[in-house]
């Protein structure tokens, strides 16, 4: 492929991808506000949707983005360190979305639709833990793609 082309796919995909890690923390966090648990519900229900839509379609395009870049360029990854940084800050971004924070929130999902479901007004304190440990890992998350952002951008020298 051309390496505009490349470009255009990889940029796509970390627009997406962060994007939507940002918009959905920014949902999460005000629908937790309100402690209403038809509101918590429908924001974690979308928050699911729309992270297997478009953190995974944004996912899906930086790899393919970027592996066509590395060809594309013919770089060597030892004459770019920053390669091996940021593919390694996003790849613990992906393991901490795949090992913490899709399984949290899709608990809290099952939790909030069932609190709905029951009529209950409150939401129980498992959805709290799991809100806390969400939020916790959630922001250790965003910082790996923000520095691997960071690392393609400015491409510094090591």
């Amino acid at each position: 492929m051309e390496y505009s082309t490349v470009k255009l796919i990889h940029v796509l995909g970390a627009i997406l991808f962060l994007g939507n890690i940002i918009v959905s923390a920014v949902w999460k966090i005000q629908a937790d506000r309100t402690n209403n648990p038809v509101v918590i519900a429908f924001a974690c229900r979308l928050i699911n949707i729309t992270d297997l839509a478009f953190t995974t379609l944004g996912s899906a395009l930086l790899v393919i983005g970027g592996i066509g870049l590395f060809h594309a360029t013919g770089i060597s990854l030892s004459d770019a360190p920053y390669l091996i940084y940021g593919i390694s800050l996003y790849g613990m971004a992906a393991m901490l979305w795949l090992a913490g924070l899709l399984p949290l929130q899709i608990y809290m999902s099952k939790i909030a639709a069932k609190t709905v479901a029951d009529g209950e007004t409150e939401m129980p304190v498992a959805y709290e833990k799991c809100r806390r440990l969400w939020n916790m890992v959630g922001r250790i998350a965003i910082l790996f793609p923000l520095g691997a952002l960071y690392l393609m951008i400015m491409r510094p020298d090591f």
